[in-house]
């Protein structure tokens, strides 16, 4: 499974903490949320998730939440990138509304070829999943990951 930054991690934890602060959320998305959290807090003590808590939407506090993760070594963690995957998934699946966005989203598709103009998205840019191609791929410019400063297509 391919990596991923700690942007798009935070985002996923911002998310989260939209999410599972109103009442109507759903448990596993408070799990999820739950669970990335702790291991944040164990692993990375000197990490303050609680200035997204305060402020999911601020992409200031995203950005410097995950500079904080990156200089701590967690940009290759990863129990830290399954369990920002596992909230990403219990989002979209329980609350799509507030689930961090894809620009592309492809699955099984069986094609010559994949062209992919400019992407701008607060989530991932592209998500290509059992997918096949007879020749190339050529992706332009992808811009991903700052939900603030964003188009979510």
């Amino acid at each position: 499974m391919e990596p991923i930054s700690t942007t798009v991690i935070v985002s996923a934890l911002a998310a989260g903490a939209a999410a599972a602060a109103r009442d109507t959320a759903a448990a596993a998305v408070k799990d999820a949320y739950t669970g990335l959290k702790a291991v944040i807090q164990r692993k990375y003590a000197g990490v303050d998730v609680t200035l997204v808590e305060k402020k999911p939407d601020s992409v200031s506090k995203r950005d410097s939440i995950a500079e904080d993760l990156a200089e701590a070594g967690a940009e290759g963690d990863t129990e830290l990138q399954e369990l920002a995957r596992v909230l990403v998934a219990a989002l979209e699946r329980e609350a799509p509304q507030v689930a961090p966005a894809i620009g592309v989203d492809l699955e099984k598709v069986k094609a010559a070829f994949l062209r992919v103009g400019l992407v701008e998205s607060a989530g991932t840019g592209i998500k290509v999943r059992e997918s096949e191609f007879d020749a190339g791929i050529d992706i332009g410019s992808v811009k991903a990951g700052n939900p603030g400063d964003r188009v979510n297509p």
